[in-house]
C-alpha cells in the first residue's frame, strides 16, 4: 500500500478532510485519507447542526459542485429550519439539526463507497519537503508514504490543550489526543504560526429536564432540504428543540467560579471566536443583560443526550453544574460531560494562494481551522477547493478559484489570504457584498455549470439544473408576455392591501409589487394552469417570484460585479518589487510585500492598502 505514491493525501478526516478526500477521489486522483481515529471520520466536534446564517448558503454551494455535505446532512436531519424568511432572500439561510452519531455513519459509508481512496489510521507526524516542494508524510511508527500533494485539515488537533477550570488536558477533543509534529516542521520551513480558542458547552442527560418550563422550538411547517439532488428527500416528521434562558442568580453563580476561569486568570491568552463566546465571557462583555438565550438541542432520534447551546464554557465543572441548575427546567439535570475550552495551533491563511496553496511549499494545502476559521461549513467548503486544486496541479490543469461574486466560497477564501485572520473567522451574510447574487435558491444555478467543467458535478446534476433553469426563465417570460384584465387583477390586489388598476397590464408588473407574491398570482387561473401543466415545483416557483422581484437589485449588483472584473483582470507579476514604487503609503508596500496579491482587485481589500495607493498601482500598470 506504502509503496505506490499517491497523487493527494488528506491528513486530517474531519469535515475539511472529508470533503477534501471526496473532491480529490472523485475527479480521479489516487488518495489516501490519514487520520487518527477511523471510528471519527466527519465528526460532529461541537453542536450538532448543519447550516444556519450564511453556513447554509455555503452547504447548498458545496452541494451544487457535487461535495457531500448537503446529502449527508439531509440524511441525517431530525429538523430543518429556513433561518431569515422575514427578511429578503438574500439573507433566507437553511439550518438542520442532525442526528450526531448517524452523521458521521453516513460520511463514512460515503467516502467508503468512493472510489480512488484508500484510508489509514495513523497519526502523522511530518510532511517531506525537497527543493521546497512536498513529497509525502511521516507517521508516528516511522512510515514515509510518498504524494505528489498533501492537504492538512488538522483542526483542533495541532499541539491541543483542552481546559476545564484550572485543569489542563493534551488533546484534540474530549477522549483524543493531541497531534504534534506537524506544527514544527512547518515553523522550520518558515511558516508563522499562532495559536486559537474555541469552545463547547456541556452535554446532558435529557432525562433529567423538565421541558414544559421551555419554550418550545419546532421546525418548519414544510421542510425543505439542503441538496438539489434527487437523492434525498425532504422530513415527514421532526424532532422539536426547546429554549431556556440563564438569569440574574445563573450569572452570579457563573461569577464564583471567575477566579478559577483559564479565561480570566491568564491560562488562555489566545483568542476564542468573537460571535460564538463562552457563557462567563457573555456575562463579562454584556454586562448589562439580565439573561441570555439557551437553546436545547437534541443529539439525534433515539439518544437522550442533549447539546446546550448558548452555555459554551470552559469554568470548573462544578462551577458549570451549580449554574445550568439554576436554569428553567434544568433544576435535576445530569451532566453527559462538562463544557471545555480547547487551545491549538493555526497558521495565519495570508501565507496561502487562492487555490489554498501554500507559498513556501508547492503542493501543500490547508484546509479548515488550520487557516484560523471556525465552523463545519467554513471548513468543508475550503477541504473540497484544496482537493479539487491539488488533483489539478497534481494532472498539470488550470487552477478552480471561485470569485466573490460566484460563492460565499470565494468571499471566505478571499478574505482569509487578503485579510488573514486574528480571531477564529465565521462566514455572516454581511461578508458578501454581493450576497443578492449569492442566495441559497441558485447555488446550483452559479456553480454546477463551473464544477461539471472540472468533472466534479455529475451530468445528472447538470442536467436537473438546466432543467429547472429553463422551466424558471420560462415562467419569467411567461408573466412579462401575458396581460390580465383589471377584472381579474383588482380582487387580488385589494385583498393583499395594493393599490387598484383601470386597465389590463402585464402580470410581470403586478407581480413585482411588494405585497403580492407567488401564492397571490396563482389565484389568476392562467397562471395556476400553467404551473398544473408544466409541472413546476417548489424550487421553480421560488426562483422564478426572487427573480421577478428583485431583479432590479439584481441587475444592479451584475454592474457592480463587473466592474469588480475590470480590477481583477488588471494582473501584477508574482515577483513584482512593491519597494520600487516610492508613491505608495510604507503600511501599502509591507503588506503588498508580504500577502503578494495576484490582481490589483485583491491588492484593494487589503487592510491598509487605501484608494491611493491603488491608483499609484494603476497608473504603474498602465491603467
Amino acid at each position: 500500500m506504502f509503496e505506490k505514491e499517491y497523487d493527494v493525501i488528506v491528513v486530517g478526516a474531519g469535515h475539511a478532510g472529508s470533503e477534501a478526500a471526496a473532491a480529490a477521489a472523485n475527479l480521479g486522483s489516487s488518495t489516501l485519507l490519514i487520520t487518527m481515529n477511523l471510528q471519527n471520520i466527519a465528526q460532529m466536534s461541537c453542536n450538532p447542526a448543519m447550516g444556519g446564517i450564511a453556513k447554509g448558503q455555503i452547504v447548498r454551494e458545496i452541494d451544487a459542485m457535487g461535495g457531500y455535505s448537503g446529502i449527508v446532512s439531509d440524511k441525517t436531519a431530525i429538523q430543518f429550519k429556513m433561518l431569515n424568511k422575514s427578511k429578503g432572500p438574500a439573507m433566507w439561510s437553511p439550518r438542520v439539526q442532525s442526528d450526531r452519531m448517524r452523521f458521521a455513519e453516513t460520511w463514512r459509508y460515503m467516502l467508503e463507497q468512493t472510489p480512488n481512496l484508500d484510508f489509514y489510521q495513523e497519526m502523522v507526524t511530518g510532511i517531506v519537503v525537497e527543493n521546497e516542494k512536498i513529497c509525502g508524510v511521516k507517521t508516528s511508527l516511522g512510515i514515509t508514504i510518498r504524494a505528489k500533494s498533501v492537504v492538512l485539515t488538522n483542526g483542533t488537533f495541532l499541539n491541543g490543550l483542552i481546559h476545564i477550570g484550572e485543569k489542563q488536558l493534551g488533546g484534540g477533543r474530549a477522549g483524543e489526543k493531541a497531534a504534534i509534529g506537524i506544527t514544527k516542521d512547518l515553523i522550520d520551513i518558515g511558516f508563522d504560526a499562532g495559536r486559537m480558542k474555541t469552545g463547547t458547552p456541556p452535554r446532558v442527560d435529557g432525562r433529567s429536564l423538565d421541558f414544559s418550563k421551555m419554550i418550545l422550538q419546532p421546525g418548519d411547517d414544510d421542510p425543505q432540504k439542503f441538496s438539489y439532488s434527487d437523492v434525498t428527500q425532504p422530513l415527514k416528521e421532526q424532532r422539536p428543540c426547546h429554549m431556556s434562558h440563564t438569569s440574574l442568580l445563573v450569572h452570579d453563580l457563573l461569577k464564583e467560579g471567575f477566579d478559577r476561569s483559564p479565561m480570566f486568570n491568564g491560562s488562555i491568552q489566545s483568542i476564542g471566536p468573537r460571535y460564538c463566546p463562552s457563557i462567563e465571557d457573555k456575562i463579562n462583555r454584556f454586562a448589562d443583560k439580565d439573561r441570555h438565550q439557551l437553546f436545547v438541542e437534541p443529539e439525534g432520534w433515539n439518544t437522550v443526550e442533549y447539546y446546550i447551546n448558548g452555555f459554551s464554557t470552559s469554568l470548573p465543572e462544578e462551577v458549570q453544574f451549580k449554574a445550568l441548575r439554576a436554569c428553567a427546567g434544568f433544576e435535576h439535570v445530569k451532566f453527559f460531560r462538562p463544557g471545555y475550552a480547547i487551545e491549538y495551533d493555526y497558521f495565519p491563511p495570508t501565507q496561502l494562494r487562492h487555490t489554498l496553496e501554500t507559498k513556501l511549499v508547492s503542493g501543500l494545502y490547508f484546509a479548515g481551522q488550520i487557516n484560523g476559521t471556525t465552523g463545519y461549513e467554513e471548513a468543508a467548503s475550503q477541504g473540497m477547493m484544496a482537493g479539487i486544486n491539488a488533483h489539478l496541479k497534481v494532472h498539470e490543469k488550470e487552477p478552480f478559484i471561485l470569485k466573490r461574486d460566484e460563492a460565499y466560497i470565494g468571499v471566505l477564501i478571499d478574505d482569509l489570504i487578503t485579510k488573514g485572520t486574528k480571531e477564529p473567522y465565521r462566514m455572516f451574510t454581511s461578508r458578501a457584498e454581493y450576497r443578492t447574487l449569492l442566495r441559497q435558491d441558485n447555488a446550483d444555478f452559479r456553480l454546477t455549470p463551473r464544477s461539471f467543467e472540472i468533472g466534479l458535478a455529475s451530468e445528472t446534476r447538470m442536467k436537473k439544473m438546466e432543467d429547472k433553469y429553463a422551466k424558471s426563465d420560462a415562467f419569467i417570460q411567461f408573466f412579462k408576455d401575458t396581460s390580465v384584465a383589471p377584472e381579474i387583477m383588482n380582487p387580488i390586489l385589494e385583498a393583499n392591501h395594493s393599490a387598484l388598476v383601470t386597465q389590463s397590464d402585464k402580470m410581470f408588473k403586478f407581480f413585482s409589487r411588494p405585497k403580492i407574491d407567488m401564492q397571490a398570482m396563482r389565484k389568476i387561473d392562467t397562471v395556476e394552469a400553467y404551473v398544473q401543466e408544466n409541472n413546476l415545483d417548489t424550487e421553480v416557483l421560488e426562483q422564478t417570484e426572487i427573480q421577478v422581484k428583485y431583479s432590479g437589485y439584481i441587475e444592479k449588483e451584475k454592474n457592480n460585479a463587473d466592474k469588480l472584473h475590470r480590477l481583477e483582470g488588471i494582473q501584477i507579476p508574482e515577483n513584482f518589487d512593491y519597494t520600487k514604487l516610492k508613491s505608495l503609503s510604507y503600511e501599502a508596500r509591507e503588506k503588498l510585500s508580504k500577502i503578494k496579491p495576484t490582481s490589483v482587485s485583491q491588492a484593494s481589500r487589503i487592510s491598509g492598502v487605501s484608494p491611493n495607493d491603488i491608483s499609484v498601482l494603476l497608473v504603474y500598470m498602465g491603467r
